[in-house]
Formats: C-alpha cells, sequence, structure tokens
C-alpha cells in the first residue's frame, strides 16, 4: 500500500481511519528502516479491533452515551501514541454529530434530480437548520469535555490536532461553531483542517460560500485533504478532474498548511497520474 502511494509521486503520506490493527507491524517496520515518512493521521488509526472497516465515526464524542464517548477518548489517546511513534506531525479529528435525520444526502438527491433551492427542498434545509439549533449545545458540551485529555496528550506527545470541517450539515462542528470552539480550546497545537470536498459540498448545496469561509478560516488552518467534487455531492475526485474551481481555492490557504490528497479509493492510478500533472503546472509543488 505505501510503495504504491510513493510510486504515484507522494514522499509524504497520511494514514487513514481504516488501518487495521495486523498493519501497524508492516507500517513500523518500513518507518523504523526509513522508507516511509508520515504528514499524519486520521482518527482513528488503528482501526478499533472490534470495527470491521474504515469507520472514523464509529465511536463520537458527541453521543449521549458515556460508555462510547470514553472508548472514543481512548481510541483517540492511541491515535495520538501511534503518530508520535510515527514521527507524523498531525492528527486529523472527526468531533461526531447531531442526534437527528441526516439531512445532506437528502438534500443532494433533490439537488441532482433538479429540486435544488424547491419549496421542498428548502422546508427540509430550514427544519433541520432549527433542529439542529436546538440540540447543538448539549452536544457541543459532551465534545469540549471528552477534547481536555485529547488536547493534554497531544501536547505531551508534541502531535497537532486539526479539526475538520464536515460534509454534512449535521456534523459536528459547523462553520459558525469552529471559531468559538477553537477559541476556548487556546492551545497553539490545535488548528483547524479544511476538506475541499467537503466545504465545496456545503456551498452546492447553498449552506455557504466556499471562498468567504476559506478567506474567514485561513489564518486557522493547519491542514487541508484536498480533492475535487463532482456536483453536487460526489467528493473525493482527484484535483482538477471535477468541477470546482480548485486553483484560487488552493492559493488562499496558508503557506505552511499541511496539504494531503484525499482520494476515493475507485480513483484509477492513471487519474491520479493525470492529476499530478496538472497540480504541477497550476500550483507548482
Amino acid at each position: 500500500m505505501l510503495r504504491e502511494i510513493q510510486a504515484l509521486g507522494f514522499n509524504l503520506i497520511e494514514l487513514g481511519h481504516g488501518i487495521r490493527i495486523s498493519l501497524i507491524p508492516g507500517i513500523q517496520k518500513m518507518f523504523d528502516a526509513g522508507e516511509v515518512r508520515f504528514s499524519s493521521l486520521h482518527n482513528f488509526c488503528p482501526l478499533p479491533v472490534e470495527v470491521m472497516s474504515a469507520s472514523p465515526d464509529c465511536y463520537e464524542f458527541s453521543t449521549a452515551s458515556k460508555s462510547e464517548r470514553d472508548r472514543a477518548v481512548k481510541q483517540t489517546l492511541q491515535t495520538l501514541d501511534f503518530a508520535a511513534r510515527l514521527n507524523a506531525p498531525f492528527v486529523v479529528l472527526h468531533c461526531g454529530s447531531i442526534a437527528m435525520n441526516p439531512i445532506t444526502d437528502e438534500l443532494i438527491a433533490l439537488a441532482q434530480n433538479g429540486g435544488l433551492l424547491s419549496r421542498k427542498y428548502v422546508r427540509k434545509k430550514i427544519d433541520a437548520v432549527r433542529t439542529r439549533e436546538r440540540a447543538a449545545p448539549a452536544h457541543l458540551a459532551r465534545v469540549r469535555e471528552c477534547l481536555k485529555p485529547i488536547v493534554e496528550r497531544a501536547a505531551e506527545k508534541n502531535v497537532r490536532l486539526g479539526i475538520e470541517g464536515r460534509r454534512g450539515y449535521e456534523e459536528i462542528p459547523s462553520e459558525r461553531e469552529i471559531p468559538q470552539l477553537l477559541d476556548e480550546i487556546a492551545a497553539p497545537h490545535v488548528g483547524y483542517w479544511h476538506d475541499m470536498g467537503h466545504i465545496q459540498i456545503k456551498e452546492n448545496l447553498a449552506f455557504l460560500d466556499h471562498v468567504e469561509w476559506l478567506r474567514a478560516i485561513a489564518p486557522r488552518t493547519i491542514g487541508c485533504h484536498m480533492q475535487d467534487v463532482n456536483w453536487p455531492g460526489q467528493d473525493h475526485q482527484p484535483p482538477f478532474l471535477g468541477d470546482m474551481r480548485l486553483e484560487p481555492l488552493t492559493r488562499m490557504l496558508p503557506q505552511n498548511c499541511q496539504i494531503v490528497w484525499e482520494l476515493s479509493p475507485r480513483v484509477s492510478a492513471e487519474e491520479i497520474l493525470q492529476s499530478r500533472t496538472i497540480w504541477k503546472e497550476r500550483i507548482g509543488q
């Protein structure tokens, strides 16, 4: 897996949330031999033993279940320990979701069928906003509590935490919540992790303006999952092979931002190489 990624021209690799514990000895062996370097780990990494497939939201900081929150914290602390062992400077976090009907995929389906901003669409969206706003404070309080030991352990391990911008409107934190959450944490090693695909989908669904949001949050952005989107909601496409105006957005990222290409496993090697060529021409890295 790691050698295949290197062969495509990438010299820094993010380990994702689908890494089974059985893969860890081989990964550690390559790292110890100086054959691979890591940019970041995506929580939970390794995958909890009882979870059978990649599932970054199998345990959530936001849930009402204390045992699930405790498990989420424990697995995150293990991810931080593993990041330190691999000298990976970043861990990317999902923070959970609001207990509500997941509205995002319903809105994507309506948009695909020509119903974007129809009365049905607007009603669904407004109902979702009302539900989320009512429920958010209790969920966010649980997230803040869970983050305390995680922020502490990250400082001990000299690992930076990236709180990821999410695809789903029902997920935490929303763009309105992120600045306040970072203010409350107030730690230099904790920042925002931008996801080009997630935020573009929110723009496509008329939740926000991508350029405005990135301009506002760029000073607090420490990393970025780079990808393109086929309108309205198919993300994880190779950069410059989808429908986004990706170049101006990419240029808004701060100079020291860690960029990680996060692509669908269905993307071919040929598409990745084509995308890399265009990237070098336009972005020059």
